[in-house]
């Protein structure tokens, strides 16, 4: 797939979800941060939002659940037309399991890592996911600062994905922008979270595109002379 990415809702404007969604025509994902005020110290919105924003947006919605008990609910939101579901591992009692019943109704399986939790205790489950979403901020809150500490294991988890020879995505989120988004892709990451750096720009879409070309470049390298 290349170089994809997603805007975050959680910087949009929650009043106006469809015209705010039509505003990243371009974009690959439209990314949904749900959080219940429980496992994340805020709460936005659940299971309705994401039924009513999966009919309006023409992007396939790419639902981040920070949330207690993912278990439980993240079969509901393929139901709830999410195409991708992404549970967090510190939360989740039995990840292999909710991976398999994620894909069983149609939707892609990412596992997400906050910024402190390794890579490497998981390597065995790595067959199980169709991505690895990488926190680069604690999650909850948009707006955060990049945590460059999170570099290495954007390396260290595309070696990993690279050893087993699997077609598995490394989503970034938190504080990507046009000063961070060239070494999360010079790591590894292929799938980038964008909050306020594409809805708090003039032209999202613009921006949409000035990221993708930035993090195109960096794994391209300069062009070559003629």
């Amino acid at each position: 797939m290349g170089i994809q990415i997603a805007p975050s809702i959680l910087t949009a404007d929650f009043a106006h979800l469809a015209d705010e969604a039509a505003a990243v025509s371009n974009a690959d994902w439209l990314h949904v941060d749900v959080m219940d005020n429980h496992f994340v110290p805020n709460l936005t919105l659940g299971l309705p939002i994401v039924e009513s924003l999966a009919k309006a947006a023409e992007q396939p919605l790419d639902c981040h659940l920070m949330i207690e008990d993912p278990d439980r609910w993240a079969p509901g939101y393929v139901e709830a037309g999410a195409s991708s579901v992404t549970f967090h591992v510190e939360a989740c009692r039995a990840p292999i399991r909710t991976a398999r019943e994620i894909r069983a109704k149609g939707a892609r399986a990412a596992m997400a890592l906050k910024p402190a939790t390794p890579i490497e205790p998981y390597e065995d489950m790595l067959p199980e996911l169709d991505m690895i979403l990488l926190m680069t901020v604690e999650p909850g809150f948009g707006g955060q600062k990049f945590l460059d500490v999170v570099l290495p294991k954007i390396r260290r988890t595309r070696d990993l994905i690279t050893k087993h020879g699997l077609d598995l995505w490394i989503e970034i989120d938190g504080g990507v922008s046009a000063e961070t988004i060239e070494r999360c892709a010079e790591a590894g990451a292929d799938v980038f979270v964008a909050g306020s750096a594409v809805y708090s720009a003039d032209n999202p879409n613009a921006a949409v595109d000035h990221l993708r070309a930035l993090a195109q470049a960096a794994i391209s390298g300069p062009p070559t002379q003629p």
